[in-house]
């Protein structure tokens, strides 16, 4: 059974991720990942990690760059937590984002379990096509003609707006936490490089647009036991609510587990 949820993802149930093996309902399930941006598993019970990994290399290779700690249930699996002793804190926190900004070529999937659901700790997605597509002609202008450079590893720069290598629909490299600059009109004559104040308006124009109208465009997922996410990386930006590191003592534990695979196309105007 699938319920849509408006604007974006849906619900799947009657599928058991753990023992599922049939290339038919795999290849179901890449495609209907590719067509609603997020699928979310129910009542999957607890997914170990060597079965996540499994389940993971439907979609390519894995790529982890992040930090192992000691509880993570496989090397492949990055774990997160409100409990420093339990899982790495503050992931995901410092602003809106796609994972693997700072690669050649960001993550193409993300595939999320929450192995622990505390009281509060919601994950908040939003559709980049709808949110570029809600821009009036001079906010689009602007964010077309710049380019991110990532704070991090060799300071990839990526263009801002580019098209899904799989769809062709316009979606967004960005990092709203992991950008030491903006570019515009990179490797073009006109190329410059933002001032500090046109690098701070337009990282508030970003956070402004995803919030406008009291976030219609985004989906809050609240956690519940069993939940599976599949997530289209590339078409779908994230961000962990602050109730996420809300103290073991007042929501409970939460831990997550999520694996990314790596992208293989990098963005390209």
């Amino acid at each position: 059974m699938e319920l849509i949820l408006k604007p974006l993802g849906c619900e799947v149930r009657g599928v058991d991720l753990k023992t599922e093996n049939r290339p038919e309902i795999i290849k179901q399930i890449q495609e209907d990942v590719t067509k609603h941006r997020i699928l979310i598993f129910k009542d999957q019970g607890i997914i170990n990690g060597d079965k996540h990994v499994e389940i993971s290399r439907w979609f390519g290779e894995l790529e982890s760059t992040f930090y192992k700690h000691p509880k993570s249930p496989h090397p492949d699996v990055f774990r997160v937590s409100n409990d420093r002793n339990e899982g790495c804190t503050n992931v995901g926190r410092s602003g809106w984002h796609i994972d693997g900004t700072f690669q050649p070529a960001p993550f193409s999937y993300s595939l999320y379990h929450m192995e622990s659901v505390p009281k509060k700790g919601h994950t908040l997605f939003i559709p980049l096509t709808e949110l570029i597509e809600s821009l009036d002609k001079d906010t689009y202008d602007i964010w077309n003609k710049a380019w991110m450079v990532s704070d991090r590893r060799s300071s990839p720069v990526h263009p801002l707006i580019y098209s899904h290598p799989k769809t062709g629909k316009p979606v967004l490299c960005f990092h709203l936490g992991m950008t030491t600059s903006f570019i515009w009109n990179y490797n073009l004559p006109t190329e410059t490089t933002a001032s500090h104040e046109e690098y701070e308006a337009l990282l508030k124009s970003i956070d402004s647009k995803i919030n406008q109208d009291n976030g219609k465009y985004i989906y809050v997922h609240k956690w519940e036991p069993g939940d599976f996410i599949i997530s289209d990386n590339l078409a779908v930006g994230h961000f962990a609510h602050s109730s996420t590191q809300a103290p073991r003592s007042e929501v409970g534990l939460r831990v997550l587990h999520r694996t990314t695979i790596k992208g293989t196309t990098p963005p390209k105007k």
